[in-house]
């Protein structure tokens, strides 16, 4: 594979940044700009596929069933008419409880991953479950990773690691202290300077937190085509509805979100509908193409512009795509 328009349009654009990409198992590209390649950079929503296919992992395991109710593991969260949402709503973005009472509480919130619990637990759901699909920018990794906590006994981070990371050779993959050093750059200011700070970086906030590198995602996605339990989780669970939160048409799974032929999105506007994903904050992203045999994780700390604005990991994404 020629690469050499995903490197120029990289150093084309001042950053810190990584890219790796594997083809039929093989890395072909492993490459770091104003890192080395064992940085960690913070993954933001790119890390929430680590939860969710540990709750896969753990359901094929026979910890829990997906359409178990959530409050048969965690009773205090049954109250309020919350009884019927389940694991497997979340996974879909559909519990009906994006937020407790909104983004922006959660977020003040995240930190403190006890009152983070407390507030979702006391909250009413905004819609029913299954209804609608808005996206659980916070509350999902609280809602699954709490479920995993208590039937586990474990605390999620050190779950994460035994299950996902180290059997995927993930070596430099964390969720809380240390989190990543890496400033962030650019964005939205309110965003850029509340991810600056230590103790947000450095906090279990399973759905923005972990740390990694973009041979670790790669080494994840890899893992996944391995052993063939994409699978599991890739059948879509919305097809041009759009999403309450973010405002867009997103192609959802039961943890990840799907490749959009025709859109320009994060995985290129040629991607395969098979391909599978997630982009963080417009600033990272980690995918796969099981058809293509094709994995590509790029990680940067400049943060992108907003919902909906990937113009630019969509033009790294289509030009992997080009000389795969």
């Amino acid at each position: 594979m020629d690469l050499w328009r995903a490197v120029e349009l990289i150093e084309e654009r001042p950053n810190r940044a990584q890219l790796c990409v594997i083809r039929d198992g093989q890395v072909v590209l492993d490459q770091a700009w104003g890192a080395d390649a064992d940085t960690p950079f913070l993954l933001f929503s790119a890390g929430k596929p680590f939860t969710a296919m540990l709750v896969h992992r753990l359901a094929r395991q026979g910890a829990f069933a997906l359409d178990d109710p959530i409050a048969r593991y965690w009773p205090e969260f049954g109250e309020f008419d919350k009884g019927g949402i389940t694991l497997r709503h979340v996974l879909r973005h559909r519990s009906g409880l994006p937020y407790a009472k909104s983004v922006r509480g959660d977020a003040l919130l995240a930190t403190r991953w006890d009152r983070s619990v407390r507030a979702l637990a006391r909250a009413r759901p905004h819609s029913a479950p299954g209804a609608v699909c808005a996206y659980h920018m916070i509350s999902h990794g609280f809602l699954l990773g709490e479920v995993v906590q208590r039937v586990t006994g474990r605390p999620l981070p050190d779950v994460l690691r035994t299950e996902i990371f180290e059997p995927a050779g993930m070596w430099h993959t964390r969720l809380g202290p240390p989190g990543s050093r890496v400033s962030m750059v650019g964005g939205p200011v309110v965003m850029r300077t509340l991810f600056n700070r230590r103790s947000m970086r450095d906090a279990v906030i399973p759905a923005a937190t972990v740390s990694s590198t973009a041979r670790d995602l790669a080494a994840f996605y890899q893992s996944l085509l391995d052993d063939g339990s994409w699978r599991d989780a890739t059948t879509p669970t919305s097809e041009g509805e759009t999403d309450q939160i973010s405002g867009m048409p997103i192609r959802w799974s039961e943890g990840f979100q799907l490749g959009q032929p025709g859109r320009e999105r994060y995985f290129g506007s040629r991607s395969d509908p098979l391909t599978f994903g997630h982009n963080g904050s417009n600033a990272c992203f980690g995918w796969a193409d099981p058809g293509r045999r094709l994995v590509v994780a790029y990680l940067t700390n400049r943060l992108g512009g907003g919902p909906g604005r990937s113009p630019y990991q969509c033009a790294v994404s289509d030009a992997v795509l080009d000389a795969a």
